[in-house]
């Protein structure tokens, strides 16, 4: 029997039996679009949780601050611990091995000045050369310090902060938003008063930077180069008394941060290990998404567990319809016999109908998911949004819920044809066996 005889025959067979062929098929379509919709769901939380944990900070950075926190076995916060972070510990970490990058950071509150108008912002200064390896963001106006003009000062992009008319203190503030390209502005530093004796020191910026938007700690942060903040600040103690300038100068000795960047994600939990043997705590986001992301795996495994039985239905479905049909086609069996029908043809015809039942519910299963994966992100969010509230999602609207990669519907497509021909493989079996004299006999 040809191939395509058997593609005939087949295709005949089933249409013969429309309501019963549809209901079968139907029953995988359930199957398939359970286990896209369910694993889909299972991808989006990940990735929105992988997504928020990235939005404060690299996967593949550690922080070593001031007061590191101590945790237990569970994660549950036991104590903080003042650390001491100098250029002995900055050279210890890295000789730590997989550590990428190390860069020592400095933060200080520093005041703008714009005419009357006066602002803030949270310096952090951080060696120019680790910006690539802690992945600073886009500029959406100037350039990055480099080593011929690292005078350049990098706004986030929620900073600089509001500007207030000095001369309105008292009665009521008035705001001024400054244009960074336009207005100019001088830079002061706070903290102790200007020697008499000592004019007050002042910064004209000349070279600024704005980054583009993160939902992050990028945002809020204004960023220097240490060699150029030290370069600025020292000339900022030259203008103070000299107790005050002692105290100041201190600043300089010790830092606030130390950053870390690791080679891979895997080895950021190693790493830290090791750093705790030094004798220092450090966080990072893998702290957090390590739970999320078991929570999420587990997570899936009970949707794609879900999605399982409904395709195990399906599959006694389509057993059932196989099995029907032999004994509907028992004389049918016998004719092919006795006209010299091979056994191994017989099996291939309803091995070959059962895997169309499979392909037919796998395809339209994967049309019927894209379409439920597109509904769910579009009028899911108040389900969602009621689910994750105070959790990870700041985004909500901008939320994907259910992701479909490019291997779940191959993977659903395969899953449907290999159900379709395990349960369609003993009733073919039996088919093959079925006497071709007893066969003759049954009425049909």
């Amino acid at each position: 029997m040809k191939i395509s005889d058997i593609l005939i025959m087949g295709l005949k067979s089933l249409s013969r039996r429309k309501a019963r062929t549809i209901l079968t098929v139907l029953g995988v379509v359930i199957g398939s679009l359970s286990i896209i919709i369910m694993r889909s769901i299972g991808y989006g939380m990940e990735n929105n949780f992988e997504t928020q944990v990235m939005q404060q900070g690299g996967l593949t950075t550690i922080t070593v601050s001031t007061y590191g926190d101590i945790f237990d076995d569970d994660g549950n916060w036991v104590d903080s611990k003042q650390q001491k972070l100098d250029n002995k510990l900055v050279e210890q970490i890295k000789q730590i091995e997989h550590v990428r990058a190390v860069s020592p950071v400095i933060q200080m509150d520093a005041m703008l000045m714009s005419g009357r108008y006066q602002g803030w912002v949270y310096i952090t200064a951080m060696d120019m050369d680790s910006f690539d390896d802690f992945e600073f963001p886009g500029l959406i106006m100037g350039e990055y310090p480099t080593p011929q003009d690292s005078s350049t000062i990098i706004f986030g992009f929620n900073t600089p902060y509001d500007f207030w008319d000095t001369a309105s203190r008292g009665r009521g503030r008035n705001t001024k938003e400054i244009d960074l390209q336009k207005d100019k502005l001088i830079l002061k530093f706070q903290g102790y008063p200007t020697n008499d004796k000592k004019k007050e020191f002042s910064l004209p910026l000349k070279n600024i930077a704005k980054m583009e938007q993160t939902n992050g700690e990028f945002d809020y942060n204004t960023y220097m180069d240490m060699e150029y903040f030290k370069k600025i600040y020292l000339k900022y103690c030259n203008t103070l008394s000299l107790e005050n300038r002692k105290k100041a100068i201190k600043v300089l000795d010790q830092y606030q941060q130390i950053k870390l960047n690791v080679d891979n994600i895997d080895n950021v939990v190693g790493v830290q290990d090791e750093i705790k043997a030094l004798g220092f705590q450090s966080y990072s986001q893998m702290q957090y998404l390590q739970p999320l992301q078991q929570a999420s795996q587990t997570l899936q495994m009970v949707l794609g567990a879900l999605g399982a039985v409904a395709m195990v239905v399906s599959a006694i479905s389509i057993a059932n319809t196989m099995v029907m049909s032999i004994y509907e086609r028992t004389k049918e069996i016998g004719i092919m016999k006795v006209l010299g029908c091979v056994i191994k043809d017989i099996r291939k015809l309803f091995l070959f109908e059962a895997a169309l039942i499979g392909l037919l519910g796998g395809v339209i299963g994967i049309a019927l998911g894209y379409i439920s994966s597109w509904l769910i992100n579009k009028f899911g969010q108040p389900l969602f949004g009621a689910l994750m509230s105070g959790n990870w999602m700041y985004d909500m609207e901008n939320t994907s819920f259910s992701i479909i990669p490019i291997h779940l519907p191959i993977l659903a497509l395969c899953i449907s044809v290999s159900v379709g021909l395990l349960s369609g493989y003993f009733p073919a079996r039996r088919a093959t066996k079925i006497s071709a004299i007893e066969a003759m006999k049954t009425e049909g």
